[in-house]
């Protein structure tokens, strides 16, 4: 589908957007973003600015249609949140085909031109280009290519990799319509038991902040533009050193401490990515404890509520002026199904909904993430408690972004091309190719990798599928009748589900349980035993140590480019972008913001042998 154009007099082809036969200023494409976006907020009513404010959750129909009704996760019909309550900006969740989401944002940006100036909808969405499957912060690939989650991709240790997979996620992206990224994720992971690590590239800030660069060129390039995606990077000003390493999602998580003084060090990667012209920034909901910075305490109120965060850091000192968009639904709380998850107002809990907003909004914020509430700003408008202007300051940053995007000239997408595009051969052989590169030799007793081709081995697997297999030898049953077993588990966890979300979160202890090593142990008495571990999070690898001829981290692969990688025929180069604890002792010992800081790691940092001979 292609928009309408209409022809002014001179020449100049525009899409008509109000309907009033005129070539207005905002809608005429030889003007600047500021030019064009000066126009359009002097015509715009009070509650389509405040509209711009919020972004939410949506889902699509079937078959690409708009979904007329609250969805699994969304709250509302599409209509209402577009029509009624002026929202345009929207964070999709599952993509079926890329035909489907190509329909689907036709659809929406249709309904967006029936509103009175008709204002483009900016579709975003979390990253979805790997494995992780959770509702609050990632979808595994579906229809795209799929590559290493970015701790993976950190394991590669390689810019020029990082800015491809960038470059082909944003083609992939702009195919079906999306045109921002809640991402890239660059907080440093010191706390070994923090639950979001696979979004990440490690704790070391020099590389990644190198690494923040490339993707922000992959995604935007050197400047915001029509072939652009614009990144919300995440999360200010660095949510790694969680207490316990417990997630700030939760109330038992809300806790942000830093017993090693290293504040400044987490926020070197957000520097860059300032200096990298990064569209947006989203705080955390961390809320620092114990906190102080030139002598002065912070306040101990989550990150988007903190004034001295948002706006003396982030906006004074540090000179942002982009987007700022709070972490998902810091006013009200959020009910699916039976269970409930606390609005992450941490520090501020006892404050309503509409003191919550105002909190906000004096911290420095641009846009409420996870919310659909325009009436509390609304009223907060109308009754004078919350100036006009405040309003124009932040939907001005927000229609830059869309004039810059192209979004007033064409938001429209082919559905063929979108076919073509989206997870084509080409990208699917460079992710299936990072995946396996990106694996990481930890240890290779009596050269057991690569596994050799002659005479065809008999393997004994567990969680590998036949497919992957069949190409490098013959399964058996029993390792008993093995020449090698591969065993793929991923890290321990303690599993919890009493509130939304919370099951998808992997949290608390390290360590595996005794009856999983005591098992294995016995595996490898009949074979040499080649372990293999996904680390969405450090684990305690130490009982494996004795036992395993071979132990291998992976980060997100399929059992096709495990095979590869364990047989040579992709060799692995994949190093640790984290440390390996030795014990959970050594855990809770260690500072919670100081990287690399548990007591003489049984793999540190950097780790990654090479099974190829020289």
């Amino acid at each position: 589908m292609r928009p309408e154009f209409h022809t002014a007099p001179d020449g100049t082809r525009f899409r008509d957007l109000n309907g009033n036969g005129v070539l207005d200023p905002y809608e005429d494409p030889r003007l600047t973003p500021e030019e064009r976006t000066d126009d359009l907020l002097s015509r715009m009513s009070p509650a389509e600015k405040i509209g711009l404010m919020f972004q939410t959750v949506i889902e699509i129909g079937p078959d690409g249609e708009l979904l007329e009704t609250p969805g699994a996760i969304s709250k509302s019909p599409t209509t209402d949140v577009v029509v009624g309550k002026n929202m345009t900006h929207f964070n999709v969740h599952a993509i079926r085909t890329a035909r489907e989401g190509a329909r689907w944002n036709n659809n929406l940006q249709r309904l967006a031109e029936s509103t009175p100036h008709g204002v483009p909808v900016t579709i975003s969405t979390d990253p979805r280009h790997a494995f992780v499957e959770n509702t609050g912060v990632a979808f595994s690939a579906g229809p795209f290519s799929q590559w290493p989650e970015p701790l993976g991709l950190a394991a590669l240790d390689d810019l020029e990799v990082i800015e491809q997979f960038a470059d082909v996620a944003r083609r992939e992206y702009c195919a079906v319509g999306i045109r921002a990224a809640l991402h890239p994720q660059i907080d440093l992971p010191t706390e070994a038991r923090w639950g979001r690590q696979a979004q990440t590239f490690g704790f070391d800030a020099e590389r990644v902040s190198q690494i923040t660069a490339a993707y922000l060129r992959g995604f935007q390039g050197d400047v915001l533009g029509a072939e652009s995606v614009a990144c919300t990077t995440k999360h200010f000003p660095g949510g790694g050193p969680q207490l316990d390493g417990e997630d700030a999602h939760f109330p038992y998580g809300r806790e942000q401490v830093y017993p090693g003084g290293m504040f400044d060090y987490h926020l070197e990667p957000f520097r860059e990515a300032i200096r990298r012209g990064t569209a947006g920034m989203m705080p955390y909901y961390g809320m620092p404890v114990g906190l102080e910075r030139n002598g002065v305490p912070i306040a101990e109120v989550g990150f988007a509520y903190n004034r001295q965060i948002v706006t003396d850091l982030l906006r004074d000192e540090l000179g942002y002026d982009g987007v700022v968009v709070t972490d998902w639904e810091l006013v009200n709380d959020n009910h699916v199904g039976d269970q409930v998850l606390p609005a992450r107002a941490w520090g501020v809990e006892e404050l309503d909904p509409t003191e919550r907003m105002l909190r906000l909004l004096d911290a420095g914020v641009d846009q409420f993430g996870g919310e659909e509430c325009t009436e509390l700003l609304v009223d907060l408008v109308e009754s004078g408690t919350v100036p006009l202007e405040r309003i124009d300051v932040s939907a001005r940053r927000i229609l830059l972004v869309k004039f810059r995007l192209g979004l007033f000239d064409d938001p429209y997408v082919d559905e063929d091309e979108a076919e073509r595009i989206v997870g084509n051969a080409d990208f699917r052989a460079l992710g299936t190719r990072a995946q396996a590169e990106s694996l990481t030799v930890l240890q290779n007793r009596d050269e057991v990798l690569p596994i050799r081709s002659a005479p065809r081995p008999r393997i004994y697997a567990e969680n590998v599928g036949d497919a992957a297999i069949a190409p490098y030898g013959d399964r058996v049953e029993r390792p008993e009748d093995a020449d090698v077993a591969i065993v793929r588990v991923g890290a321990p966890f303690e599993p919890r589900d009493d509130l939304f979300l919370e099951k998808w979160f992997h949290q608390g202890s390290l360590d595996f349980g005794p009856g999983l090593v005591s098992r294995l142990g016995r595996v490898a008495t009949h074979a040499p035993l080649v372990l293999v571990v996904g680390l969405d999070r450090p684990a305690v690898l130490t009982p494996f140590v004795p036992v395993a001829s071979a132990i291998v981290a992976d980060y997100g692969s399929s059992d096709a480019a495990v095979l590869a990688a364990l047989t040579g025929a992709v060799p692995p180069r994949g190093t640790l972008p984290v440390e390996i604890p030795r014990s959970m002792d050594a855990v809770r010992r260690s500072r919670t913001d100081v990287p690399g800081d548990t007591d003489e790691p049984i793999f540190p940092r950097g780790t990654g042998l090479s099974i190829v001979s020289a």
